[in-house]
């Protein structure tokens, strides 16, 4: 189904901000970005979804490797036990020795639930266990090559490791590209870049809207 993504700036990267921008989506396509009038015009019988904030590329997680497969994503029934966080370290390791593997699989599709939840759509990969391959090509996130091991703890924020909007991004926004898409319910960018990606209302993924924050 076409569909118009709109909010009150959007953020191509590579180009200037566009005030009341929109993209139009067909299928996993960008089939147009402009201002919202233009684009609405060209495609009438578009669903139109409006968003708050602003709109931007997906972004793109460097720590997807230690996130997945050096981290426990606790089940919420757990969250008594283990709390709501990811766990790493010595706790991860003692959970590792008794985990099988849907155990296993369970805390990874939830790791990338997570990165969902941050307006995340590629990640850094080399990934090696088959349960965390499986896992990420299910989603439909984009696997991109690691850029070597980034210093500090991993995050689920793309912009601890990116800190501005081109570094975290996954590319620019460009009509006939993937419509990988994030929306953030912040100002502008320099609110986004403070704020960071907690700030995420809504991912879409190859043209799906994937997480929308109730």
């Amino acid at each position: 189904m076409l569909t118009v993504h709109a909010a009150p700036l959007v953020l191509p990267v590579g180009a200037a901000g566009i005030d009341g921008g929109a993209v139009a989506v067909d299928g996993d396509r960008i089939v147009a970005l402009g201002p919202y009038e233009q684009v609405v015009d060209a495609h009438p019988a578009a669903r139109v979804r409006q968003w708050p904030g602003v709109l931007t590329p997906g972004l793109c997680q460097w720590d997807g490797l230690p996130l997945l497969t050096r981290r426990y994503h606790p089940d919420p029934r757990e969250a008594d036990e283990l709390g709501e966080q990811p766990l790493s370290g010595a706790e991860f390791e003692r959970l590792a020795e008794q985990m099988d593997g849907p155990r296993r699989a369970g805390s990874v599709r939830r790791g990338l639930q997570r990165m969902l939840r941050h307006g995340t759509t590629h990640l850094a990969g080399g990934f090696t266990e088959p349960a965390v391959r499986t896992a990420v090509r299910r989603a439909g996130l984009t696997e991109v090559p690691p850029a070597g091991a980034p210093a500090g703890e991993p995050g689920l924020d793309p912009f601890a490791r990116g800190r501005d909007l081109r570094g975290s991004a996954h590319g620019p926004l460009a009509v006939g590209g993937r419509a990988d898409l994030a929306v953030f319910d912040v100002p502008d960018e320099a609110g986004l870049c403070a704020a960071g990606a907690a700030t995420c209302v809504a991912t879409v993924l190859g043209g799906r809207l994937v997480y929308r924050r109730r």
